[in-house]
């Protein structure tokens, strides 16, 4: 539409006369000076000329003003759509940043879990063995109480023939349940000042040193006698005939218990708890 106005203006001012007439025919220009256009008509060409041209340029800026305005919305469509796929875009990155934090959150708790649950469980396998190996102690120990005291009463009931000398001392009914070297060593101990109830002790401390034998020795120590006193001849102090008579080492065995531990069952407590009395 522009090309064609502007073509119609170019096309009115190009038939417009530019020769002046003068009384009825063309006036001839100056021979040196060519053809001439009076002024008052130059000027008014020269006015419908830059009026064409305005009124072009006119048209014109209508027509790219239509054409702006045509694209404007366009232009702002399209960055409301990058706006919001970069809205998109950071909305996934934060959901996805949350679930990388859950899941590591979850990861170091179950870590948590696992340790503590191992933790327990070997605790609990501590704890299984001890009291297993604390049995096999008692156990052993037992038996080689047992072993004692029925070599005690076999080496007691061996007789006048060579055996121990034997004990003419008064027997309380108390005791009366004992026999051989702890019958001795239950009358002994009543009459040293302590009470039945602490008989139970000496019998296990003396079974645990030498099985109540008035002949035990320690190969390695050269303990001797049913307190195993080291050296054996200590208990001399109570009789020459201590090497082969029960009461007289009975005797030094309580006398030694009463001065270091002060009853049987403290001297059985300690020799619990380090092995040795």
């Amino acid at each position: 539409m522009q090309t064609e106005v502007s073509a119609r203006v170019v096309a009115v001012l190009a038939a417009r006369p530019t020769a002046v007439m003068v009384a009825g025919r063309a006036a001839s220009l100056p021979p040196t000076k060519g053809y001439f256009v009076s002024r008052p008509w130059s000027r008014v060409g020269v006015r419908s000329a830059s009026v064409g041209l305005l009124v072009a340029g006119l048209i014109g800026g209508v027509y790219l003003g239509k054409d702006r305005v045509v694209q404007a919305p366009q232009q702002h469509s399209e960055a409301s759509n990058v706006v919001q796929v970069d809205v998109d875009d950071m909305q996934l990155l934060k959901q996805r940043q949350a679930q990388h934090a859950a899941a590591r959150a979850y990861q170091r708790e179950a870590e948590g879990d696992a340790a503590a649950q191992a933790a327990t469980e070997a605790k609990a396998a501590a704890d299984k063995a001890h009291e297993l190996e604390s049995k096999a102690v008692a156990a052993k120990k037992a038996a080689a109480a047992a072993a004692a005291q029925k070599k005690a009463s076999s080496s007691g009931s061996s007789g006048s023939s060579g055996g121990p000398v034997a004990y003419n001392g008064p027997i309380p009914d108390s005791c009366n349940d004992f026999s051989g070297a702890r019958k001795t060593g239950c009358a002994l101990m009543l009459d040293a000042g302590f009470k039945i109830d602490q008989f139970p002790c000496l019998d296990k401390l003396f079974a645990r040193e030498s099985g109540w034998n008035y002949k035990a020795q320690n190969s390695s120590s050269g303990a001797y006698g049913i307190p195993q006193a080291l050296p054996g001849s200590k208990m001399a102090k109570f009789g020459d005939d201590w090497n082969t008579n029960p009461a007289t080492q009975i005797k030094w065995g309580l006398d030694y218990i009463e001065n270091r531990y002060n009853t049987p069952c403290g001297a059985w407590s300690h020799s619990e708890s380090t092995g040795w009395y």
